[in-house]
Order: structure tokens, then sequence, then C-alpha cells
């Protein structure tokens, strides 16, 4: 018996583009990372795309916006970026609002914390 596997298309966030179509065994949930073609990717959204057959509504496939695993920039907070600067997200997703792509080097916009987070 082969197993269930899910047509599932990949959307890169950013720079917004299609990689494809790609058949998953599961359906990952936003947050979770994956691995396609040797890339390793973090789900942002799931979205469920139906299709009206025989007069129900089926499960065509599934639609994955991801972004690139960034694991050169964590830092031991387990956050992406300056952990020092004001602007950072603290998130293991986003740098900050102003510069989300970074880098966090030589940042224009970099102001340093000031007090207790």
């Amino acid at each position: 018996m082969e197993p269930h596997t899910i047509l599932t298309e990949i959307h890169l966030c950013h720079p917004s583009q299609s990689l494809g179509y790609v058949y998953l065994e599961d359906s990952p949930q936003p947050g979770t990372q994956f691995e396609v073609e040797g890339q390793q990717y973090t789900v942002l959204e799931r979205h469920h795309r139906y299709q009206l057959q025989t007069n129900r509504y089926q499960l065509h496939h599934i639609a994955l916006y991801v972004q690139p695993v960034v694991t050169e920039a964590i830092n031991k907070t387990g956050s992406v970026g300056d952990v020092n600067c004001q602007y950072n997200a603290h998130s293991a997703l986003l740098r900050c609002a102003i510069n989300p792509n970074g880098p966090c080097h030589d940042c224009a916009f970099f102001l340093p914390q000031t007090g207790v987070p």
C-alpha cells in the first residue's frame, strides 16, 4: 500500500514566487520546518484549495507560503538579528519591522535598547 500523499504548492513569500508543486506525505503546520530539494523552509501560512467534484467539494491541493530558514543569523536567544536593537522582533521568523531581510550589521536604522525589554 502506498502512503497517502498530498499535492502541495509551495510559495516563497519574499520575493514572491511559486516554487512549484510537490507531493508531501503530511501537511506541515505554520511554524514548522520542512525540506524541499535540499533547502529548509519555515511554513508561514497554509491554505487548502478545494474543487467541486460530483456535487461535493473535495480537497484539491494545499498551498504553503514559506520562507527559507535562516540558521546563520539566529542568536543565543533563538531569535533572528541583533537583540541589542530596539526594533528587533525577538522572533525566529522576522528580524524587525524596518529591515526584515537584514542584514543587521551596519543597519542605518539601528537604535540601541533602552531599559529592560
